[in-house]
């Protein structure tokens, strides 16, 4: 992943917040570099990370893949509708056309990341800017890792391009289930 960022979409409201999110759903954009991964790899991930047979009890929370182009609108359907044969069973995950996305409050961003206060001190002094921390390729790395995404393998051969600090290397290394 190039970087993620939590926010909101899919509604007509102005400059929504998570306190008058009017008619927008809670999301997370995601930047990849398809070289690395491909948009079908990132529809499995969506896929199997959420139970699409469930209807959402609100539009704040539903569950819905947002397409760019005519493409990604391609793909997204043809997954939906083979997981909807391979489940016999009827998808509720909408997919509709992307409009505009609205990043969501800097406390919402890298919400894994800030439950660790060393790593995230020092990430704040490489971005003191929230919006650099929330566009940080780093950060959404780590805030991966931390969340649970990643091995501990990839982690070790990523984390010499983390810019950490070894007492931030040792925390993150420990929370993913390795020791260098």
């Amino acid at each position: 992943m190039i970087r993620t960022r939590v926010g909101y979409a899919g509604g007509a409201t102005e400059n929504p917040t998570y306190h008058s999110l009017g008619d927008h759903s809670e999301t997370i954009q995601i930047d990849f570099d398809p070289s690395q991964i491909s948009y079908e790899r990132l529809l499995e991930m969506f896929w199997e990370e959420h139970d699409p047979t469930s209807r959402s009890w609100s539009r704040q929370y539903q569950a819905v893949v947002f397409f760019h182009d005519e493409e990604q609108k391609r793909l997204a359907i043809a997954s939906r509708d083979r997981l909807a044969q391979k489940l016999g069973k009827t998808i509720h995950t909408e997919v509709i056309p992307f409009t505009h996305f609205y990043a969501a409050e800097d406390y919402h961003q890298k919400y894994y990341l800030r439950q660790h206060r060393q790593i995230l001190r020092q990430f704040q002094q490489y971005y003191p800017q929230a919006a650099d921390l929330m566009n940080s390729t780093a950060a959404a790395r780590i805030n991966g890792y931390i969340g649970g995404y990643g091995t501990s393998a990839s982690l070790k051969a990523d984390i010499d391009r983390l810019g950490l600090s070894e007492a931030a290397r040792e925390e993150l290394l420990e929370r993913v289930g390795g020791k260098s």
